[in-house]
C-alpha cells in the first residue's frame, strides 16, 4: 500500500528588521524607563521641598496650627502681713466679683497698731500747739521789753533833761557864790548872803550829780532791756526752729499712721476683679507668713496663645482674622482677630534658652507665640485657660 504524500503549511515570512527594533526599544523601556521616571519624579519632589518649601508654607492664605490653647490671668493672691486666718469666705472655683473678701486675718494687733499711730499723731499736733502758743507768749515778753526800752529811753531822755537843768542851776549857784565872796571881801555883802550862795551851789551839784546817776541809770536800764529783747528774739528763734523739727516729727508720726492703716487693710484680701477663684490653700487658723498664697484668682478676660511655626508667619500680620475651634465644643467657631505677636520665639523665654553654639547642630524649627483677641461672644465666657484649640488666621482678606 503506498503512502499518502504529506503535505505542509507554508512558513511564516521572517520579521522586518525595523519590527525588530521597536520591540527591543519597548522591552527596554519597560524595564528601565519607568525607574527611572520615578526616580526623577522622587528628585523633584525632594528638591521642591528643601527648597520652595518655607516659600510655599509662609504664602498660605490660611495659617492652622493645633498647637493653641485659651489664656487668661491667673493671679496667685497672697499675704502680704503674718497673722492667723481668721475666715476663709469663698469656696473653690466660686464665682467672685471685684472687692468681694476672700480671706480675713486676725486684724486685733494691727487694730491696737492703728491706734497706738493715732495717739503718736495727736501728741505731734499737741506739741505743735504747745509751740504755738509758748512763741505767742515769746512775743508778748519781747513786746515787754521793746517797752521797756522806750521807758529807758523816756527816762534817759527826762535824767538828760534834769541833769542840764541841774548844770545850768550849778553854773549860775557859782557865779552868785563868785560874786558874794568877791562883795563880802569889799564889805558890800554880808556873810549869810555868802553861806545862802555856798548852800544853793552845793545843792544844785548834788542835783546834778543825782541827774547823772539817773542818766546812768537810764542807760543800763536801756541796755538791760535791748539785752531782754535780743534774748527774747533768740528764744523765738529756737522756738521756731522746734516747731519745724516739731513738724516733721508730725509728718513722721502720720506716715506710720497710713503705715499701720495699710498693715490693716492687708488683713482683708479682696478680689480685684470680677472673675473666679481657684482652690482655696489655707484654712481658718492656720498661721501664714508674708508671701503665703492664699488662693488664685482668675479674671474673666480670655485669649488665645497660638505657637505658629516661624515658617508660617510670613504674611501673618497684627488685625489679621482668625476663627477658633474649641476641643470642647466640637463643631462650634468663634472668631478673633491677631492682637499681638510675640517679639521672640517661645524657647527665648524658656527658663533655661537653648544655646546652639556649642556641640552639634540640628535644626529645628521655632515656634513663635501669637496673641489671639476673641470677639464677645456667649462662647467665650465659658472658656476655661488652658484647653486645647485650634486656630486658623486668614492673611489675606
Amino acid at each position: 500500500m503506498a503512502a499518502a504524500p504529506i503535505s505542509s503549511a507554508p512558513a511564516a515570512p521572517p520579521p522586518a528588521r525595523g519590527e525588530q527594533a521597536t520591540s527591543r526599544l519597548k522591552t527596554k523601556w519597560q524595564k528601565y524607563g519607568t525607574p527611572a521616571l520615578v526616580i526623577l519624579l522622587a528628585l523633584a519632589i525632594v528638591f521642591t521641598i528643601t527648597h520652595n518649601w518655607n516659600s510655599w508654607e509662609g504664602g498660605r492664605i490660611e495659617q492652622i496650627t493645633n498647637d493653641a490653647y485659651v489664656r487668661g490671668d491667673l493671679t496667685p493672691l497672697s499675704t502680704k502681713v503674718a497673722g492667723l486666718v481668721q475666715e476663709v469666705k469663698v469656696g473653690d472655683y466660686q464665682q467672685v466679683r471685684r472687692g468681694d473678701v476672700l480671706v480675713q486675718l486676725e486684724d486685733q494687733d494691727f487694730k491696737a497698731q492703728v491706734a497706738q499711730a493715732t495717739a503718736a499723731v495727736e501728741a505731734a499736733k499737741a506739741a505743735i500747739e504747745n509751740n504755738r502758743r509758748q512763741r505767742e507768749l515769746q512775743d508778748s515778753k519781747i513786746q515787754r521789753a521793746v517797752a521797756g526800752i522806750d521807758q529807758a529811753n523816756a527816762q534817759i531822755a527826762a535824767a538828760q533833761a534834769g541833769k542840764e537843768a541841774a548844770e545850768a542851776d550849778v553854773t549860775r549857784t557859782r557865779a552868785e557864790r563868785t560874786r558874794q565872796e568877791a562883795l563880802l571881801k569889799a564889805n558890800s555883802a554880808t556873810q549869810q548872803k555868802l553861806e545862802a550862795a555856798v548852800a544853793d551851789e552845793q545843792r544844785f551839784a548834788a542835783q546834778a550829780a543825782s541827774r547823772e546817776t539817773d542818766l546812768v541809770q537810764a542807760r543800763t536800764l536801756l541796755r538791760s532791756n535791748e539785752l531782754a529783747v535780743e534774748a527774747e528774739r533768740r528764744s523765738k528763734s529756737v522756738l521756731e526752729s522746734q516747731e519745724l523739727q516739731l513738724l516733721a516729727d508730725l509728718h513722721a508720726k502720720q506716715a506710720g499712721l497710713v503705715v499701720a492703716q495699710v498693715s490693716l487693710g492687708y488683713t482683708v484680701i479682696t478680689a480685684p476683679a470680677d472673675g473666679k477663684v481657684g482652690e482655696r490653700q489655707v484654712r481658718p487658723g492656720q498661721l501664714v507668713s508674708p508671701g503665703t498664697q492664699v488662693v488664685t484668682f482668675i479674671d474673666r478676660m480670655r485669649w488665645v496663645q497660638a505657637n505658629f511655626r516661624e515658617t508660617q508667619l510670613t504674611n501673618v500680620k497684627v488685625g489679621d482674622p482668625a476663627e477658633i475651634r474649641i476641643d470642647v465644643y466640637p463643631g462650634r467657631v468663634i472668631t478673633g482677630r491677631v492682637l499681638e505677636i510675640a517679639p521672640a520665639s517661645g524657647s527665648q523665654f524658656a527658663l533655661l534658652p537653648p544655646d546652639n553654639a556649642t556641640g552639634n547642630f540640628t535644626k529645628v524649627v521655632q515656634r513663635v507665640p501669637v496673641k489671639i483677641a476673641l470677639d464677645d461672644s456667649a462662647l467665650t465666657s465659658q472658656l476655661r485657660p488652658g484647653i486645647s484649640a485650634v486656630v486658623t488666621v486668614r492673611t489675606k482678606q
